[in-house]
C-alpha cells in the first residue's frame, strides 16, 4: 500500500470509534512496513487526516510498542512540528508509554532502543506542551512523562514543579487533579 493508498484509506475508514482505530491498527501491526508511511501522514503539518493516522499510530504502538523503534528519530524529531491538538494528543500518550516503560523496573525493549538523544528530545517537546496552549490531556501526558524524566535528569522535577504550582490557579479540575498528584510525587 502507497502513503497516497493509506492516506485515502485513513481519511474514509478511520472516524472516533475505537473500532474504525482499531481495525485499521490490526493492519498497521500486520504490516509494519506501513508505519513510515502512517508515520508521514502523522507528521504532515496542518492535514486533518494527521490526527487520524495519530490515532492509529497510538492504537498499533499500544499493541506492539517495537513497531515505534525503526522510525523512533523522525517520530521525536517531528513531534514539534505538529499544530493539530487531535494529532498531539496521541503522540504525546505515545511519549508517556515510553517514559513508563524506559523508568521501569522491568527491563524490556524501550530501555534497550531509546538513547540519551530520545531523552533529551522527550524532554524538549513534553516541556514544550506543558508551557504551551494545549489542552488538558497532552498537558497530562507530558507531566508523567517529566516525573519519570526527573528520575534521570534531577533538574526537571524543580522546572516541573515551578511550571505546575504556577500554571494550578489557572488550570482546569482535570489539569489540577493531574497537577497535584505529579506534585505529590515530586515532594
Amino acid at each position: 500500500m502507497t502513503k497516497t493508498e493509506l492516506h485515502l484509506w485513513l481519511q474514509s475508514s478511520v472516524n472516533h470509534s475505537r473500532e474504525k482505530r482499531q481495525q485499521i491498527a490490526n493492519v498497521i501491526l500486520q504490516e509494519q512496513g506501513l508505519v513510515p508511511n502512517l508515520l508521514d501522514i502523522v507528521l504532515t503539518v496542518n492535514d486533518p487526516i494527521s490526527c487520524k493516522a495519530a490515532w492509529v499510530l497510538e492504537f498499533a504502538f499500544k499493541e506492539n510498542n517495537s513497531i515505534i523503534f525503526p522510525v523512533i528519530d523522525k517520530f521525536l524529531n517531528g513531534l514539534k512540528l505538529l499544530t493539530i491538538e487531535s494529532s498531539i494528543r496521541p503522540c504525546a500518550k505515545i511519549c508517556e508509554i515510553l517514559m513508563l516503560q524506559y523508568f521501569s523496573k522491568q527491563e524490556n525493549q524501550v530501555q534497550k532502543n531509546l538513547k540519551e538523544k530520545h531523552l533529551e528530545l522527550i524532554t524538549t517537546v513534553c516541556f514544550d506542551w506543558l508551557i504551551g496552549n494545549h489542552k488538558v490531556a497532552t498537558q497530562a501526558y507530558s507531566m508523567t512523562g517529566l516525573y519519570a524524566l526527573g528520575k534521570k535528569y534531577a533538574w526537571i522535577h524543580p522546572e516541573l514543579r515551578s511550571i505546575l504550582e504556577k500554571n494550578y490557579p489557572y488550570g482546569t479540575a482535570a489539569y489540577k487533579a493531574r497537577a497535584r498528584l505529579t506534585l505529590d510525587k515530586i515532594a
